[in-house]
């Protein structure tokens, strides 16, 4: 370890969090022991819904700060500088729903080198706790390696603590060889420090009981989760300085009874592990389903099969595969009912999905609409009593029936139209399925999507992920503000679970005028909610800022026309210099051979790419200018780029000559301005 070269002196990972609102600042500091200049490279793994905001390079005692920038022009400053020489970046180990910043410079000879990188994200309260994810990846053994968590809340904190350390690639319990031992120090009623500082040999200890190399360090997840005192009606209203957060999370209701179908895909490409694995998880998740809940099975493949519980078998389901039109032909097959959750109706269930049939295709829209169709049936026979909801799983693209996935989603949306919509909740399995079409699926109808990893834990997977929709508690949840607000996130949703938290922002000139109150529908109907008035711990600005840029970035997924979406969630961006897919992070730097990467391990998702400029070195020998002109862009983007230094020779007779030195100057121009 000792000959490791450039050396991490200290990374510091400081994390300060107010009302819920996390902001972290990830601080390396590398030395070059050497008499020869040598490369390092910095590597953040960021969680999934973070924005970074700041990035910041010492070298050599001058500082080198990051710059937002719209991402078209971004495109153009890399399209005007680069001529030839591309190829792709390389590929890094990434955790699980992440995605990566990296950066590599030169280091000089005995000298110094310090990155600071920020990023910021609203924490989401899940099963009844918020967690804080922090990625600890520095790819050696470090000698003053810490972290440290400040929390502070406008309510009185119930519990503070961090579980075992975590791979950040499967979920696993907890292991007492992978305990932080870290040091929680509650300060008062609402705030508290953590501090996680492992010496040397606790992170080779920790590094081997993770499963990499003693000598690549501790790479794994340290974790804080906590929660605050709930208010039993409206929640939380935060105020300051012309913005105002809703905090809503009603904790006495009883769970709304539930109709579940399941859709599951049955289809050749689960043969083997991934059908093992569905069928594990759904012997754990058919018994957590409450007693008034009611339930159905569809299995899908070439055909779609409904499990009939009076014969205890899947019934294959043939039509005329007009899909889309099917309802008149499903109402006269008279389709097995939903059934009442009972221990002997989940003990058959536990016992048909054991079973294996024929692996065909992959139908989608007859799982789907079958599914929807049996919804739809349930709401008729009982109005009002059931939450409808579809869990749907796939591992592959749709290669039966519609095989479009914008096709089946417009299908799908007008099945389940009128005012007992179902819910869709997509789980992706493996690398085959669209995530892009099931997010977009989900989104539209009242649900959302979740990607599942073929891995060891795949079962585990299925089974946290239904934990956190098991128990609706509101439906039609509807903030209402009368007067005095502008500028409002999103202020209606279709439901809410037990142990989660919605989230509304907004913009206020006098809280005084401000009439609040929520609406839903529980067990016994519509009730109303009145939120109480605390006082924020910090400014409320950015989150505000940060949860309007998200939710438009949402809407943009699945919008017809982009263009007023992009332009909204851009000029936030900008304005709070948030790098998201809609602008871009420059840096401009003086060595020559670098390289920036951002990257997601879901390619298909939202995601961060860097283009990279490594070198432009031209010799313009003009009247007034005899030097050499070197300039080094990094620019994260969409795509990853590799361009190598060239040494042009300019002949001044070819007119090729001149338009090389007009792109050159205009080039230098730009560079002169994201300097100043």
């Amino acid at each position: 370890v000792s000959d490791i070269n450039p050396k991490i002196s200290s990374m510091e990972i400081q994390t300060n969090v107010s009302n819920r609102f996390a902001t972290t600042l990830v601080t390396s500091r590398v030395k070059n022991l050497k008499k020869t200049a040598a490369e390092t490279t910095f590597s953040v793994i960021l969680p999934e819904n973070a924005f970074i905001s700041e990035f910041v390079m010492e070298i050599g005692g001058k500082s080198y700060k990051a710059y937002v920038k719209e991402k078209e022009e971004a495109k153009r400053i890399y399209q005007e500088a680069v001529s030839s020489g591309r190829s792709a970046g390389h590929v890094e180990l990434n955790a699980r729903d992440s995605k990566t910043f990296t950066v590599s410079v030169n280091v000089e000879p005995e000298s110094k080198t310090i990155f600071r990188l920020t990023y910021e994200e609203l924490l989401q309260r899940q099963i009844g706790q918020y967690e804080l994810v922090v990625n600890i990846h520095p790819g050696q053994i470090v000698d003053d390696l810490s972290v440290q968590v400040h929390i502070n809340e406008s309510r009185p904190l119930t519990f503070v603590r961090t579980p075992s350390l975590r791979t950040g690639n499967e979920i696993s319990k907890n292991d007492d060889d992978l305990k932080p031992e870290a040091d929680i120090k509650i300060i008062n009623a609402t705030s508290a420090v953590v501090k996680f500082s492992p010496d040397k040999n606790q992170q080779k200890q920790f590094a081997e009981h993770l499963g990499s190399s003693k000598e690549n360090g501790l790479a794994g997840q340290f974790v804080v989760q906590y929660d605050v005192e709930r208010d039993p009606q409206g929640g939380e209203v935060l105020v300051r300085d012309g913005y105002f957060v809703h905090f809503f999370s009603p904790s006495e209701l009883e769970p709304l009874p539930k109709h579940v179908v399941f859709v599951l895909d049955h289809s050749g490409s689960m043969h083997g592990k991934p059908i093992e694995q569905l069928t594990e998880a759904m012997q754990n998740i058919l018994p957590e389903l409450n007693a008034n809940d009611s339930f159905n099975i569809i299995r899908f493949s070439n055909d779609a099969l409904v499990w009939d519980p009076k014969l205890n078998k899947f019934t294959e389901i043939y039509t005329t595969e007009q899909y889309g039109h099917l309802e008149s032909e499903l109402r006269e097959l008279g389709l097995p009912e939903g059934v009442e959750a009972t221990k002997e109706n989940i003990r058959k269930a536990k016992e048909i999905v054991k079973g294996r049939g024929n692996m065909g295709l992959t139908n989608i829209i007859a799982g789907l609409e079958i599914g929807l169709f049996l919804t739809k049936r349930t709401q008729e026979k009982f109005p009002n009593k059931y939450q409808p909801m579809i869990i749907f799983l796939t591992d592959g693209l749709p290669n039966a029936g519609m095989r479009s996935g914008d096709e089946i989603t417009n299908a799908v949306n007008t099945l389940n139209s009128g005012p007992n919509r179902a819910s869709i909740f997509s789980l992706s399995f493996g690398t085959g399925a669209d995530k892009n079409f099931l997010r977009k699926l989900s989104s539209q109808n009242l649900g959302f999507s979740r990607h599942i990893y073929k891995a060891a834990d795949a079962s585990l997977q299925l089974q946290d992920f239904y934990r956190k929709i098991s128990s609706p508690l509101l439906s039609n949840v509807t903030f209402n503000y009368i007067d005095g607000v502008t500028d409002v996130t999103k202020r209606h949703y279709p439901i809410l679970f037990r142990g989660s938290e919605l989230v509304v922002a907004g913009r206020t000139n006098d809280i005084s005028k401000i009439s609040l109150r929520v609406d839903g529908i529980c067990t016994t109907g519509l009730v109303h909610f009145r939120p109480v008035r605390e006082e924020p711990v910090s400014s409320l600005e950015r989150l505000w800022a940060y949860l309007t840029v998200q939710q438009i970035l949402k809407e943009r997924e699945t919008a017809a026309n982009k263009t007023e979406l992009t332009k909204k969630a851009l000029d936030l961006a900008l304005k709070y210099s948030f790098v998201t897919e809609v602008s871009s992070l420059v840096v401009v730097k003086p060595n020559q051979t670098e390289s920036v990467e951002s990257k997601n391990t879901d390619e298909s998702s939202m995601h961060i790419m860097v283009q990279i400029v490594l070198s432009i070195v031209v010799a313009i020998e003009l009247v007034l200018i005899h030097k050499l002109l070197q300039v080094t862009l990094c620019i994260v983007h969409q795509e990853v780029y590799l361009v190598y230094p060239c040494q042009v020779h300019l002949n001044w007779e070819k007119e090729e000559t001149w338009l090389l030195v007009l792109n050159v100057l205009i080039l230098l121009q730009i560079v002169l301005e994201n300097v100043r």
